[in-house]
């Protein structure tokens, strides 16, 4: 007895684990909100059976964020059964637990699966309708007792990916994911560029000995490419481009942009410019990482950092 309060102690000064619960009205959104939390930095997990959810919390200390997707589809599921499991979890004090109800009229979700042709699970031999209303019954003792409510009678995909991100006190650098890289046009395109910016009209390192062997991740050869007359004005109006559309890509739901620089072989013009642009939008509050195709070696790929390339 004399350790309880060591151990009660020792509990407090651990930061519990976020858990929000999404739940709601089939066809209301969860699915849309389930991924938007993804790309928002949690771990999602979709129709968990209800069982299986004191278990997966009950594994040890977890600090990543963690999002449950619950209807009546779950395995499970009952009123009873999911308000049982907030109960549980509001008295657990390694957990923060939300829950989030997303909410629609039944017009709106009537005609929802009218364009869908999907059958309504309360009601797969009848109208969508007769199930929407059954559903709604059922859930209005969970929708009395959410931490959120969303409407989503009149929101677009985005707009409530947009609500969510406001909810989560989000910023457009903390929802989109940049992934800036540097390639040589003898090996092709990488895959997956939404943005590419040829350098090959810059100077080229390659034909001054003292550079060849060097990188553009040495100071030597940006240097070298710096002093071309037309580098800085390029580079600055590539910043203000991405600049530009980094916010409208954040506000449309774009949770990943690629951008590439390319050059004759990769090694010298894209990896200084590559460095260079990260690094900036990683100054101003981006997540960025960086990746030289033509350098990388199985200790250095995918390096990932939020102040631009560690080394």
């Amino acid at each position: 007895m004399q350790d309880e309060p060591k151990a009660r102690r020792r509990n407090a000064s651990i930061a519990p684990q976020r858990v929000i619960l999404v739940t709601g009205a089939s066809g209301a959104g969860r699915t849309t909100a389930i991924r938007a939390l993804e790309d928002f930095g949690f771990e999602a997990i979709d129709n968990l059976p209800m069982r299986l959810i004191p278990r997966l919390l009950s594994g040890g200390k977890d600090a990543h964020p963690l999002a449950l997707g619950i209807d009546v589809r779950t395995r499970g599921f009952s009123t009873e059964a999911l308000t049982d499991t907030i109960d549980n979890l509001a008295a657990d004090p390694r957990v923060q637990a939300e829950l989030v109800f997303l909410d629609c009229r039944p017009d709106v979700l009537a005609q929802r699966y009218s364009e869908t042709r999907r059958r309504h699970p309360l009601a797969p031999d009848t109208t969508p309708i007769e199930g929407i209303r059954r559903e709604i019954d059922l859930l209005a003792p969970i929708r009395a007792r959410a931490d959120v409510l969303i409407d989503t009678s009149e929101l677009t995909v985005h707009q409530l990916k947009a609500e969510i991100q406001e909810w989560l006190g989000l910023g457009p650098g903390e929802t989109l994911s940049i992934a800036v890289q540097s390639f040589s046009y003898k090996r092709g395109l990488p895959r997956g560029l939404d943005l590419v910016f040829d350098v090959r009209f810059l100077r080229n390192p390659h034909w001054e000995p003292a550079l060849r062997a060097h990188t553009g991740l040495d100071a030597d050869v940006r240097a070298y490419i710096a002093e071309d007359a037309r580098h800085a004005g390029f580079l600055e109006r590539v910043l203000d481009l991405v600049n530009f559309l980094l916010p409208a890509y954040a506000t449309e739901g774009k949770a990943h942009l690629n951008i590439g620089f390319g050059c004759t072989g990769g090694q010298h013009r894209s990896v200084a410019l590559a460095e260079e642009v990260g690094s900036a939008l990683a100054a101003a509050g981006w997540r960025v990482s960086i990746r030289h195709r033509e350098l990388e070696t199985p200790a250095s790929a995918g390096e990932e950092t939020r102040g631009g390339r560690s080394r």
